[in-house]
């Protein structure tokens, strides 16, 4: 068995740290300890013969404005609850916000959003996406499990119904540090190298902490998961991603509460400190 990771002091992860805004009109429908999340909505018909927009995890897809397509980042979506408030991701940003559906139109109120900030192309797409949403009414056409909202003046967001991640076998993207109230989206060079998996039929969990692989037994018991000293490959890498690497070691190596919200996790440790990431396609 390899010996665990050597830890390496903190570097300047902490310039990257950002208050996020209290979102206060977010509904947190989170799943502690379980594999279910939001729920992704029945698709039954509604009273008037069309399928629901409402109270179901819309994947955003794209965005068409004028002549030009943009996909949409990783984690951006959409959901509108029966009792009229929206929230969702915008690509970077969370967001929540009023939202009045009669017939197949649908009208957002202004958005209250979180203040993280993160790579060029998921902001560039964020500001795309919250300005098509707050241009006004905007037509929902639904086909089977996919949504089309177009505004007046063309645009459109497609957005596909998403189910539920679970806790087992999901490939889990780590998106950002937690440090209670607070989050630091990683350093641009560890986009998207970190992830982790977890089998818990085996009882092991494996990933990457950015530069090196990893795998260790791994307990989930009453909302917790605890990670055993971990074999992992011995590679150096650049300063950001072995300071990413040496952070992510920290806070595995201790007992973890998890919470699931639909196709997104928290990991958190008793002083607050942990990981957010995301379920891949």
């Amino acid at each position: 068995m390899e010996p665990p990771l050597h830890p390496s002091r903190p570097t300047a992860m902490d310039k990257h740290r950002l208050t996020l805004t209290v979102l206060t009109l977010l509904p947190l429908a989170v799943a502690c300890g379980t594999d279910t999340g939001s729920g992704s909505g029945s698709g039954s018909v509604a009273p008037d013969g069309k399928p629901p927009v409402t109270g179901i995890h819309w994947r955003v897809d794209s965005l068409t404005t004028g002549d030009t397509t943009q996909k949409a980042p990783i984690g951006a979506y959409l959901q509108i609850d029966d009792s009229g408030q929206a929230h969702g991701n915008y690509g970077c940003n969370s967001f929540g916000a009023s939202a009045a559906v009669q017939g197949d139109r649908v009208d957002f109120g202004s958005a209250r959003s979180t203040d993280m900030a993160c790579d060029k192309a998921p902001m560039a797409f964020e500001a795309a996406f919250s300005h098509t949403l707050a241009g006004g009414a905007l037509t929902a056409a639904v086909d089977g499990g996919r949504l089309t909202l177009t505004a007046e003046n063309g645009d459109r967001v497609r957005l596909t119904k998403e189910s539920d991640a679970s806790l087992s076998g999901t490939r889990w993207q780590v998106t950002s540090l937690v440090d209670g109230d607070t989050a630091s989206s990683l350093p641009a060079a560890a986009t998207g190298k970190a992830w982790f998996t977890l089998d818990e039929k085996a009882g092991t969990a494996s990933g990457s902490l950015g530069c090196n692989r990893f795998t260790a037994k791994a307990t989930v018991r009453d909302g917790h998961l605890t990670l055993g000293v971990p074999r992992t490959t011995r590679r150096m890498c650049d300063a950001s991603l072995m300071d990413t690497e040496n952070t992510l070691s920290k806070i595995f190596d201790r007992p973890l509460t998890y919470r699931i919200d639909h196709r997104s996790i928290t990991l958190t440790s008793e002083n607050d400190k942990g990981v957010s990431a995301l379920a891949q396609p």
